[in-house]
């Protein structure tokens, strides 16, 4: 079963496209602060995952990455954008991989934002789980919960992305994160990309405490992969620090960014 799927767009509308993915527990928000320093140059969509944000949250959904993938397929061919770089934060960038796998002409190139290319470089210690019989969580489990999705000296995680956790249900929450697990585990993102022949840049936060930063280096296996260490930021560098994100995205996109056929709407 499928649902409502929020989608949102910033910039002109006739300027290249951009679609940003977001990771589990999160949301088209977790782009805000990333959003005003791309849409001079760019037609910038972002969607809400099923199962967050203010997309639908079906009991009986799959939230299962192939089919994630295809709701933003779909949303690209209900905007009428042909050709778009696909951005992924985290585990939006399996979800950028699935999109390039199914649907190769729509995807010009593809930016991955501190994802893990394999599950043997997940390197986060478990943390406390979440009482579903609790769900909602407070403000302080949600914190504790993703306190690794941070590494910058002093960073506070907002208010706003707090509550895009609390409107998720304990379902959607955990479906999506063991769907993540599983597409990696049947198959290392370097090795699914290094045969679609699509640009790639790889932007990793150095300080990762979710991810072996170092692991990034395996994206090298794709042909032409650039690579860019952001020494001082964490898992969420687009957060963190957005125009050090900002400035390697922009440079890549400059390269490989393709017109956009959408007209305005």
């Amino acid at each position: 079963m499928d649902g409502d799927i929020h989608v949102r767009q910033d910039g002109p509308r006739d300027a290249p496209a951009l679609l940003l993915i977001h990771g589990s527990a999160s949301s088209t928000r977790s782009w805000d602060p990333l959003v005003p320093l791309l849409t001079g140059s760019h037609h910038v969509i972002r969607i809400d995952l099923l199962g967050h944000g203010r997309s639908a949250k079906p009991a009986d959904g799959s939230y299962a990455i192939p089919d994630q993938a295809r709701r933003a397929g779909a949303a690209l061919d209900r905007l009428g954008v042909e050709r778009a770089i696909v951005v992924g934060h985290s585990s939006g960038g399996v979800v950028a991989t699935a999109l390039a796998e199914q649907r190769p002409e729509r995807v010009t190139a593809l930016a991955l934002i501190n994802t893990g290319p394999s599950l043997d470089a997940f390197i986060a210690p478990q943390s406390a789980a979440i009482d579903p019989a609790q769900w909602p969580p407070t403000d302080e489990q949600i914190r504790e919960f993703a306190s690794t999705g941070f590494s910058r000296a002093g960073y506070r995680i907002p208010q706003e992305l707090l509550d895009e956790v609390r409107v998720m249900t304990f379902h959607s929450l955990t479906a999506t994160m063991q769907a993540a697990r599983g597409y990696l585990a049947e198959r290392a993102l370097p090795d699914r990309l290094a045969g679609l022949g699509k640009p790639l840049l790889v932007i990793f936060g150095e300080d990762d405490r979710r991810w072996r930063s170092s692991s990034a280096a395996g994206y090298r296996v794709v042909p032409g992969a650039k690579v860019e260490l952001l020494p001082g930021l964490g898992h969420s560098p687009l957060l963190e620090d957005p125009p050090r994100t900002a400035a390697p995205l922009l440079a890549f996109t400059a390269i490989h960014a393709a017109p956009s056929a959408a007209g305005p709407r």
